[in-house]
């Protein structure tokens, strides 16, 4: 099959030692592309900051673009695919998160950059109480039609899963393991399920097992993907409770269900309350006040704003600040609208007056909503 040179050169990034997600977006923005990066000369690539002589030797050996090409042809296979950070279908809520990873793996054709996405997590020991409110929650969801996000582990995530699956909303298990390997292998038959109504997802390369380091990792792009993070059940230590802890990191929304005193399930939950960490929950009533959400709305009606009344420019700029429920650094839009700051700290100051633009400190910009 044949394969756009540059994406596959991205791809390979991912096959050097040493070259994590993060270090990939710095020497593809340094080079200007993967692909002019791995025709750099080793001395060149040894000046190139981030890369020693191991990863320069390792990059004009050519194995890692080898390695890509390896995975795409298993990626066609299994009926995976990969989408790359500065793809269109690529999760828009993670690029602005610095640790986000730069690819993922995908089966499924779940929308990633719906209008509302709520990640649900918990104890992997849900009691019954749990699982029942974790039901009601997801029902009393689906007048808003949000894509619900879980890490297809045991207890309360398996449980969002498959209550909206069975409430027909679509569904993204974020895996701690390669695509092909579903962990709990017990959770197969739902995990099938959710790809045909929602999707699978991972960082992970093809054939990755599911180790500790995994977890916590997973754990930033179940927070990293939601507008609103849930906690129905945790004990005062556990996965939930790192999932929380990086989505108030990234300035998310949590909501917690509170649980009765002396319950262990319900200890992490009641302190993140305590210590004004997430917002109690008692029901979606509570997450519509907060989030200023009303059913069926969608974000191409929030606005009162004809998109072709404005310029090229001030369309990509507004165009690029409606993906986001929260502002954007001057830079950060910088790069995603590939205008430079000078001129787009101009064309910002134009929406301003106009009144379609709010400039916030620490040149944060959002809309006028």
């Amino acid at each position: 099959m044949q394969v756009d040179q540059n994406r596959l050169a991205q791809i390979a990034l991912h096959f050097i030692p040493g070259v994590g997600h993060m270090l990939a977006k710095q020497l593809i923005s340094y080079s200007g592309s993967a692909e002019a990066l791995l025709k750099t000369s080793k001395g060149k690539l040894l000046k190139t900051p981030g890369i020693g002589p191991h990863t320069a030797e390792a990059i004009v050996n050519q194995i890692p673009l080898k390695k890509a090409e390896e995975e795409l042809e298993k990626c066609d296979k299994i009926g995976a695919k990969i989408i790359l950070y500065s793809d269109k279908e690529f999760p828009k809520r993670l690029n602005h998160i610095n640790d986000a990873p730069s690819l993922l793996y995908i089966k499924g054709s779940a929308n990633l950059n719906t209008d509302k996405i709520v990640s649900i997590v918990g104890t992997r020991k849900a009691t019954a109480y749990g699982k029942k409110i974790t039901q009601q929650l997801v029902e009393e969801l689906i007048p808003h039609n949000p894509l619900i996000v879980s890490g297809l582990a045991y207890g309360i995530d398996i449980h969002a899963h498959k209550s909206a699956l069975k409430n027909n909303l679509n569904t993204i298990g974020v895996m701690a393991s390669g695509i092909d390997t579903i962990y709990p292998s017990a959770h197969r038959e739902v995990a099938i399920k959710m790809a045909s109504q929602g999707a699978l997802i991972t960082e992970n390369s093809i054939g990755s097992k599911p180790d500790a380091p995994k977890f916590p990792a997973r754990n930033r792009i179940i927070a990293g993907m939601a507008d609103v993070v849930i906690v129905i059940e945790a004990a005062i230590k556990g996965g939930a409770l790192i999932t929380a802890e990086i989505a108030n990191t990234y300035n998310k929304d949590v909501f917690a269900v509170p649980g009765n005193l002396g319950n262990e399930f319900s200890s992490g939950c009641n302190n993140l309350i305590k210590i004004n960490k997430a917002h109690l929950l008692n029901s979606v009533k509570d997450i519509e006040y907060i989030m200023n959400w009303e059913a069926g709305e969608s974000k191409a009606n929030q606005l009162s704003l004809n998109i072709n009344d404005f310029d090229p420019e001030e369309r990509l700029v507004i165009e690029e600040l409606q993906q986001f429920d929260q502002p954007l650094h001057l830079d950060n839009l910088s790069w995603k609208t590939k205008v430079s700051a000078s001129k787009l700290a101009s064309i910002l100051l134009n929406l301003e007056f106009k009144g379609y633009v709010i400039s916030l400190p620490g040149k944060q910009y959002q809309l006028n909503k």
